[in-house]
């Protein structure tokens, strides 16, 4: 009779185990998953403020001379790459709602990492856009400063604003 009890609590045991390895898979999958999601708001987040902010710096390199200011301004007139970033963010979500509940582990680790890394890439170039933005909104303004001291017959021609 005891060998009987023995089997049937190791027998309890690795079911247990095998219950408890799928719980901690599934779990592992939710969290997955969610970090997608979050990765996804987070990368569409970041384009967002990246538009914005290419948008808000057209007003400071207007303030530039036009011959200054050309590349710049082809730059920020440049917005196909935030929509396409936009389109493979919103191709992830896609990807996320037809294969999220079916991927293999290994998968939804790698969309994670690569939805990591390109978020912060974007990140340091926002922050790069944002430095350069302020560099040249105060270079900008110490210039309009000093232009206005300036006798008038010195001015340069500030071109089309």
């Amino acid at each position: 009779m005891p060998t009987v009890l023995l089997i049937a609590g190791l027998a309890a045991l690795a079911l247990a185990l095998i219950l408890l390895v799928s719980i901690l898979r599934a779990r592992r999958r939710e969290r997955s998953l969610l970090r997608l999601l979050d990765l996804a708001d987070a990368m569409q987040a970041l384009l967002d403020r990246s538009q914005e902010r290419m948008a808000a710096m057209k007003a400071v390199v207007g303030r530039v001379p036009a011959d200054i200011a050309a590349v710049a301004q082809a730059s920020l007139d440049g917005i196909q790459p935030i929509l396409d970033a936009k389109r493979d963010v919103l191709q992830h979500r896609l990807w996320i709602q037809k294969h999220g509940q079916t991927a293999r582990q290994s998968e939804l680790d790698a969309a994670c990492a690569a939805l990591e890394r390109a978020r912060s890439r974007l990140a340091g170039q926002l922050d790069e856009l944002e430095q350069a933005g302020a560099e040249l909104a105060d270079a900008t303004q110490a210039s309009a400063d000093a232009a206005r001291r300036e006798p008038a017959t010195l001015r340069r021609d500030p071109g089309p604003t």
